[in-house]
């Protein structure tokens, strides 16, 4: 029986392995491994998603938790070597664009182990971001490069891809998004908080080039802080943010402002059920832009560019950078009725893990080792 390993590692990871892990359970005889790195290990950070996207225990807990960029990523490929040396698979599939994957696709690069890249041929065009590194050279070791939207292919065949390895199936993530939100908005998150549907905005920051420096995170919770005069603002709040938060004296935009809410990290239930009845987003994740863009909801990025840009151009994101003027005066304008409106791209369907386990199979039952055969839509 051919075996696949899934890498798991990061909170995104999760919602777009889980798709893919049950499709190919229901479709296919490949035999499947999970692998979780403890990249986050945090229990509301990792563990509550396994039971919330009905997602088995990993039969590996790597256990390599935080460090810099370089002793994370080293730590995980010395332990991924020793695991895909006793598990052998016939392919490693790795999702996004965190540290995970970068360390799981240069290790199974150096074994010589074919290598599927879900999420592939995004691009932001900025080399001082760490993901979009992880994202170019996880798509340059890939053998099937399985990509979300038409602009992804584009990118790709642009670098130089051979057409033959690019496979659009969809975003995978929205899967688990069409899965999910009604048994999410059945649970009782916004009675618990207070808030009535589309009576509230959510903002997340997580990304080092907004919450390490002072002046750019203070910036940001000012204009959080007038977007809380006009409505609560609901902020789960990231580990590594509320630290700098405590670090930067910055904790009296809290104190001053009482509707601007940090609570704890939800799992991806509760999570889901307070995005899908907002009025507002703010964030700097990349996954969160996809998900109001499918759900309708007008999204400000707080970041200068984005991977993407099909939220921009067909869905309801918008780039507002981190200049805390331009974030109160686009979402004052989101709040009055103005907020950018969108349609949900191609391929969003909840129909990529079937994809995806479809290209799997026909790739290792090829006996050249190399799939020529589209997926169908």
């Amino acid at each position: 029986m051919k075996k696949v390993i899934h890498i798991v590692g990061a909170r995104p990871n999760f919602m777009k392995v889980a798709p893919i892990y049950r499709a190919i359970a229901a479709r296919t005889s490949l035999q499947q491994v999970l692998i979780h790195t403890g990249q986050h290990y945090d229990a509301k950070m990792s563990d509550v998603f396994f039971s919330d996207l009905g997602l088995p225990k990993p039969d590996e807990h790597l256990g390599i938790g935080s460090g810099s960029h370089a002793q994370q990523t080293a730590r995980m490929m010395v332990e991924l070597e020793t695991v895909f040396l006793s598990h052998q698979p016939d392919i490693v599939s790795v999702v996004g664009d965190v540290n995970s994957t970068i360390a799981a696709a240069l290790v199974a690069s150096k074994l010589a182990i074919p290598l599927a890249h879900v999420e592939a041929g995004l691009r932001s065009h900025s080399q001082h971001q760490p993901e979009e590194i992880n994202r170019v050279v996880t798509d340059r070791l890939s053998d099937l490069l399985l990509t979300p939207s038409r602009d992804a292919d584009a990118n790709l065949l642009k670098e130089g891809v051979d057409a033959s390895r690019i496979h659009l199936v969809g975003n995978v993530m929205i899967d688990s998004l069409l899965t999910s939100k009604e048994k999410a908005e059945q649970l009782p998150v916004l009675k618990g908080l207070g808030v009535e549907p589309r009576g509230y905005a959510v903002c997340t920051l997580h990304r080092p080039s907004n919450v390490d420096d002072p002046k750019v995170l203070g910036g940001l919770l000012a204009a959080l802080a007038h977007v809380a005069s006009r409505l609560p603002v609901i902020f789960p709040v990231h580990p590594r943010t509320r630290k700098m938060i405590t670090e930067q004296g910055l904790s009296s935009y809290f104190e001053r402002n009482p509707n601007l809410r940090p609570v704890d990290p939800m799992g991806y239930l509760e999570f889901l059920a307070l995005t899908s009845q907002a009025r507002l987003v703010l964030t700097d994740s990349g996954g969160l832009q996809e998900e109001t863009t499918a759900l309708g909801v007008p999204c400000l990025t707080l970041r200068e560019q984005t991977e993407r840009p099909i939220t921009v151009e067909q869905g309801t994101n918008e780039v507002v950078g981190t200049d805390p003027d331009r974030i109160r005066d686009v979402a004052d304008r989101a709040l009055s009725g103005e907020g950018k409106k969108g349609r949900v791209p191609e391929f969003w369907d909840g129909r990529s893990g079937e994809r995806i386990a479809d290209v799997f199979a026909r790739f290792l039952h090829d006996s050249r080792g190399a799939t020529r055969l589209a997926v169908s839509a």
